[in-house]
């Protein structure tokens, strides 16, 4: 099949908790795939998709006092945005993720449109704002099924899964006790969404390869490069943590 007829683009979307390599990784497949000669689109979820920005930093810097810049080994960073709980701030996140939902699905549909890439990969997704719900609690549940029947569903969509206290340390921004919550909430959207992959805690490397072979199996036997040569099936974390 000519590349240029082919069917839509390949959805990849990588989540996960602060530290947990998704930088890394997305770097890497998105390089590993460029130079096997196939046509990527990168897109950035907070740059290209968030709406409402300049109200939220407005909160994020000025009401919570929250600190700018990237945590980094040695250079800690406080943050206070996605940590700050009360039902007010549950109702912000209701109204700012649902137009964060449409917004997705409008990028996401303008970039399938254009017909320039075989592979579209998005740096964080819906996923990451609906792991900020408390999703033991029904109403929470129930809104982020309702969200996630307005988006796109990517056809491979991973959370890296990391151990709370080694992702603080390579991220300093949040507290550990809201690195563990958020890690449990991972892990609950992802039986919540179904279609999630959890990618255990390895070496990043090994991490690349198997993701870049999953890539391979997806595209059609035309497309996909022969140098991802299989390496097994991603293992699935299940809700309790247990492999």
């Amino acid at each position: 099949m000519n590349r240029s007829k082919r069917r839509r683009p390949l959805l990849v979307s990588f989540s996960g908790i602060d530290g947990a390599g998704k930088s890394t990784q997305i770097a890497a497949i998105h390089e590993g795939l460029r130079e096997a000669g196939l046509r990527v689109r990168l897109i950035t979820f907070w740059d290209d998709v968030a709406g409402l920005g300049r109200a939220r930093e407005f909160l994020t810097h000025t009401l919570f006092q929250s600190e700018k810049g990237i945590g980094a080994p040695g250079k800690p960073v406080r943050r206070r945005d996605k940590d700050v709980r009360g039902w007010h701030m549950t109702v912000a996140r209701f109204v700012l993720y649902f137009v964060d939902a449409l917004s997705l699905a409008l990028v996401t549909a303008r970039a399938t449109a254009k017909g320039d890439a075989e592979v579209i990969v998005f740096d964080r997704y819906l996923y990451d704002e609906l792991a900020n719900l408390e999703l033991d609690h029904r109403v929470s549940r129930t809104y982020a099924r309702l969200l996630l029947t307005l988006i796109p569903r990517p056809d491979l969509a991973w959370v890296l899964d990391a151990d709370p206290v080694q992702a603080r340390q390579r991220k300093p921004e949040y507290e550990i006790d809201f690195l563990r919550s958020n890690r449990a909430s991972y892990l609950a959207l992802a039986s919540v969404a179904g279609g999630i992959t959890v990618i255990p805690p390895m070496d990043a490397d090994e991490i690349t390869r198997r993701l870049l072979a999953e890539i391979s199996r997806r595209l059609p036997r035309t497309s996909a490069p022969a140098i991802f040569s299989p390496v097994g099936e991603v293992e699935v974390v299940h809700k309790d943590g247990v492999r």
